[in-house]
């Protein structure tokens, strides 16, 4: 036990926030079969298609909209140790009532509102509840999926608004939760990244124009993300990273 009173008897937990969705579900399977990792807790609305538990793989039910579900979660990992990574891969782009906006006409403030709270919101609130669950004396990573399209320095063709400002909004609260985190913990790190364009129901109606090189499976994308991850220096705290760990402009 720790000062707090918490375990840590398991130091390399692993916790994957969206777990049944494409990548999510691509990043907890690859963090399972990865031995540096003692415990990985996969969190989500539903439990992953085919997901066992055993000694080191637990499912427990989230909802990042739910604050509530969030504090719980929270608390069932703490009992677990102290994460070395939390990797939070939620997000929205088109659903009932939610499409992208080719034209500002289509502005729509219920959708404004549903993408920022699942997009922006709700990864800022999983951090709230995690990040102090990190340890103090060793490296750890936080990192959020984002997107290239949230990027404004990249923006060149316009359009999906609410898509765009929601990521560009996490961006900035990825960017300052960095900041905050790394005065208690220095070795800590909070990062968003690009996963690229993966074959995955979010990007399903939107994959006609792209090469079959450019569009990746779950399991390829999450392979590029936890190398990036693996990668990352002191100074790229903040930062966001694309699948092969290029920096994007903010």
């Amino acid at each position: 036990m720790n000062a707090g009173g918490r375990s840590t008897a398991a130091p390399n937990l692993a916790i994957v926030i969206g777990a049944s969705g494409g990548v999510g579900r691509a990043l907890a399977e690859r963090l399972s079969a990865d031995p540096a990792h003692g415990r990985i807790l996969a969190l989500s609305r539903r439990r992953p298609p085919g997901w066992e538990e055993d000694g080191r793989r637990t499912w427990r039910e989230v909802d990042i909209l739910d604050e509530d579900s969030l504090v719980r979660a929270a608390a069932q990992a703490a009992d677990l140790g102290a994460p070395s990574r939390i990797l939070v891969a939620t997000g929205q782009l088109h659903g009932a009532g939610l499409a992208p906006e080719k034209t500002m006409r289509s502005l729509d403030l219920a959708a404004l509102t549903a993408l920022f709270a699942t997009n922006a919101a709700g990864p800022a609130l999983a951090a709230k509840h995690f990040l102090p669950l990190t340890p103090r004396d060793r490296p750890s990573v936080f990192a959020a999926l984002s997107a290239r399209v949230g990027s404004i320095g990249d923006n060149r063709l316009g359009g999906w608004y609410g898509y765009r400002a929601s990521k560009a909004a996490l961006n900035m609260l990825i960017r300052t939760l960095a900041i905050e985190h790394r005065r208690t913990r220095p070795l800590g790190l909070c990062v968003a990244l690009h996963p690229g364009t993966v074959d995955t129901d979010l990007s399903a109606p939107f994959q006609g124009g792209v090469a079959p090189e450019a569009l990746f499976t779950p399991d390829r994308s999450a392979q590029a993300l936890l190398a990036v991850l693996d990668g990352l220096k002191p100074d790229d705290n903040g930062g966001l990273f694309a699948w092969d760990g290029t920096p994007i402009p903010w």
